[in-house]
């Protein structure tokens, strides 16, 4: 098994005597690293030789922020010559993996953790943890050792050979804090493992002007068919669940238009006179061809008549195809939705005139007119999103398989407005038709911090964001907002490059802040 080590870090703490057995252990060392796959939050006593130690890791997929509930784990201590590596195979909780073991040697060292995943090692490394000859050795020491940047590394499997080399490879930081150096709203790991919850480090990113307009949604041209009536008569429906929104299949018949009884246009007697033209004209030319062999016919009057009985025959195909004796059958020329219906059972309809819509709702426009503005701007659009109005999700374009058709490349003082459509396969059963509020991301050079929306909470008008301490402390701190695509939200200040904030889950924190009754320490080293 390949392995990935997380950290390695120095760890040195004065020590409480005389607590309960189920009291938390106070004045304990705290660490956090973030490698490419796994955040790690560990917490430890101090380091006595001869006496029991333990460490407690909590580690979490960063992929998901779920706790990580299968992987081997290995926590190794070197002290000069002294080396020592105990593995947990399975936490018996998962993402909780509690390390207790006996230290072999006093004096400087170094600890590492590492986790066991595909066909990569990534190490972490601060050589830099003190093991204690004593108690009395620890009192006298007197001093505390501040947390070090720890050094990442990427290797194959089987780099590792003993515990003294060089790394090199990807970089990563740690952070060790001391218990109660700072203050903030306490969210457990194990809160966090059960809900919806992420964090993220602030990074300037290139966001781009945002244009947020009204639009709506159309169908594409091939999405969309439309019957019409070819013969005027009346409407007979086909059956009584023909109504829009119904599912139709492609040849389906939806409707009848019948004309008996009709003094003109009565397609009883136009499909009844069309079949006696025929017989008559089949009739005709049959006795002409018998006579021309005889040399009584002319080549030419056989000629005639065969062009009569291929007039004949068309006309009355063509209504036999189409209608019946009792009138005009209409069928769907499609599998999907009906949208539309502009008649009623029993109304007289013209020839030509639109009967029924019929649509796949497959492929959908979403059309938007922009001010002009805009115009420089639209030539250079990154991606867009919407959000159904009285719905706050919110769908990417580009996610959807869509992206930009077209824009208007110029404009009238009838109609000053600039047309933008966008393109998207309708899988999240939109309905043609509904207006929707469309976000519009251009490009610029400009570099910005933002956030999910998902991270941001509101009260009596003031927005915050919980920024972390700890992957278990958080500070609750106002922010500015700037332009938003539905997805994301540019901080306008409050947040600088590099601080980690909750980027999901922020309100469940929110509602931490006011559990007064909330262990701190639950789940934690006792």
């Amino acid at each position: 098994m390949l392995t990935a080590a997380l950290v390695a870090f120095g760890l040195t703490s004065c020590h409480n005597h005389g607590h309960e057995a189920h009291e938390h252990v106070h004045n304990t060392q705290k660490l956090t690293v973030y490698t490419s796959n796994f955040e790690l939050y560990a917490e430890m006593t101090p380091l006595i030789k001869g006496e029991e130690c333990k460490v407690l890791a909590h580690l979490t997929y960063l992929s998901n922020f779920k706790p990580v509930d299968t992987n081997k784990v290995t926590l190794s201590l070197s002290v000069g010559n002294s080396f020592q590596e105990f593995t947990i195979e399975k936490p018996d909780e998962a993402g909780k993996y509690l390390f207790t073991f006996v230290p072999e040697s006093a004096g400087e060292g170094s600890m590492m953790f590492a986790v066991s995943i595909a066909d990569s090692n990534e190490y972490m490394k601060n050589g830099h943890v003190h093991v204690y000859a004593s108690h009395d050795a620890m009192h006298s020491h007197g001093d505390s050792h501040e947390g070090r940047n720890h050094e990442g590394h990427h290797h194959d499997a089987g780099s590792h050979e003993g515990h003294s080399h060089s790394h090199e490879g990807h970089n990563h930081e740690g952070h060790s804090h001391e218990e109660g150096a700072s203050e903030g709203i306490t969210f457990t790991k194990e809160q966090s493992w059960k809900i919806d919850f992420a964090t993220e480090e602030m990074k300037p990113v290139k966001f781009g002007q945002l244009i947020k307009t009204s639009a709506q949604v159309l169908p594409s041209a091939g999405d969309q068919r439309t019957v019409s009536a070819k013969a005027s008569g009346i409407v007979v429906f086909g059956n009584p669940n023909i109504v829009e929104g119904a599912a139709v299949k492609a040849g389906q018949r939806l409707f009848s238009i019948e004309s008996n009884g009709m003094a003109d246009n009565n397609m009883s007697v136009r499909f009844q006179e069309a079949s006696s033209n025929y017989t008559l004209a089949k009739q005709e030319y049959e006795r002409k061809q018998k006579l021309a062999a005889d040399k009584i016919v002319s080549q030419s009057e056989l000629a005639r008549a065969k062009s009569e009985l291929d007039n004949a025959a068309a006309i009355y195909n063509n209504l036999k195809g189409n209608f019946s004796q009792n009138g005009q059958s209409l069928s769907s020329p499609i599998s999907g939705y009906i949208t539309n219906i502009a008649v009623q059972n029993g109304g007289y309809v013209e020839a030509g005139q639109t009967v029924v819509t019929v649509s796949q709702n497959r492929d959908l426009y979403i059309r938007a007119e922009v001010q002009p503005r805009y115009y420089q701007a639209l030539g250079s659009i990154l991606s867009a999103s919407f959000r159904i109005n009285g719905d706050d999700k919110v769908y990417s374009i580009e996610d959807l398989g869509g992206g930009l058709v077209s824009f208007g490349k110029s404009a009238s003082s009838d109609d000053p407005l600039i047309p933008v459509t966008f393109r998207f396969r309708n899988s999240v059963n939109l309905l043609s038709g509904s207006f929707v509020t469309l976000y519009i991301r251009t490009a610029s050079e400009e570099e910005v911090i933002t956030l999910p929306n998902t991270g941001l909470v509101e009260e009596m008008g003031t927005h915050f964001v919980f920024v972390q301490i700890t992957p278990e402390q958080f500070e609750k701190r106002p922010v500015t907002l700037g332009a938003t695509d539905g997805f994301r939200t540019v901080i306008a200040s409050g947040l600088k490059a590099g601080e980690r904030v909750v980027s999901k889950g922020a309100v469940m924190v929110k509602l931490a802040q006011g559990a007064g009754a909330l262990d701190p320490h639950a789940g934690h080293m006792h």
